[in-house]
C-alpha cells in the first residue's frame, strides 16, 4: 500500500530544507508521510552529497564582517564557495553572517584542527596525562584523546557547538548548506578583534 503525499506536504518540506521537489516527494515516501523522518532523511542524504563534494576548488566567497552590539567586538571572515552566483545568494550570506556571529560569541582560536600547534597539543596532551596518572596505559590513552577532543571543540572553529544549535557543529552547519546550495564551502580564514585584548 503506497502512502499518498499531498503537495501541501511536499511545500512545506520543501520549505524546511530547501531540497528539490522531486527529493522531497522521495523523502516522504520513504517517511511514510513523517515530516520529520522525511527531513532527516534528506539531512543525511545531504550531507552524504556534501562529502563528495568537500575536494572542489573554492576561489570565489565572499568577506563578511560582524560588529558586536556596543563596538567591543568585531570578526572578519573570509568564506569561498565554487561560483560567484552562490556567492551572491543570501543563503551563502546568512551562512557567512551566522559564522561570524558565531565567532563573536564563541572566541576560537584556529579554524580547523591541523591549524593546532603541535606544541599547543603536546602541552595538552602531557596535561591530560598527568591528570589521569595512576590509571591503566590503556585507560589512560583513552583519557588522553577524549581531552584532546574536548579541546578541538573548544579551540577550532568547525568542531565547535555551533551557538545558535549546539546539536550541531559548525563544520554540520556548512555541510547541510553544501548540501542545500550543490557547491563546496569552506572558511578560509577569520579574524576576531576584541578590545583590550
Amino acid at each position: 500500500m503506497s502512502t499518498e503525499i499531498s503537495a501541501k506536504v511536499v511545500a512545506e518540506l520543501r520549505k524546511k530544507t530547501g531540497a528539490g521537489l522531486m527529493d522531497c516527494k522521495k523523502a516522504l515516501v520513504e517517511a511514510g508521510g513523517d515530516l520529520e523522518e522525511a527531513s532527516t532523511i534528506l539531512r543525511k542524504k545531504g550531507i552524504a552529497s556534501a562529502d563528495k563534494k568537500a575536494g572542489r576548488s573554492t576561489q570565489e566567497g565572499l568577506i563578511e564582517t560582524y560588529i558586536h552590539v556596543g563596538g567591543k567586538v568585531g570578526v572578519m571572515i573570509e568564506i569561498n564557495c565554487e561560483t560567484d552566483f552562490v556567492a551572491k545568494t543570501d543563503d551563502f550570506k546568512s551562512l557567512a553572517r551566522d559564522i561570524c556571529l558565531h565567532i563573536a560569541a564563541s572566541s576560537p582560536s584556529c579554524v580547523r584542527r591541523e591549524e593546532v600547534p603541535e606544541e599547543i597539543l603536546k602541552s595538552e596532551r602531557e596535561i591530560a596525562a598527568a591528570q589521569a596518572e595512576g590509571k591503566p596505559a590503556h585507560a589512560i590513552e583513552k583519557i588522553v584523546e577524549g581531552k584532546l577532543e574536548k579541546y578541538y571543540a573548544t579551540a577550532c572553529l568547525l568542531d565547535q557547538p555551533f551557538v545558535k544549535n549546539p546539536d550541531q557543529t559548525v563544520n554540520e552547519l556548512i555541510k547541510s548548506a553544501v548540501a542545500k546550495l550543490g557547491e563546496n564551502i569552506v572558511v578560509s580564514r577569520f579574524a576576531r578583534f576584541q578590545i583590550g585584548q
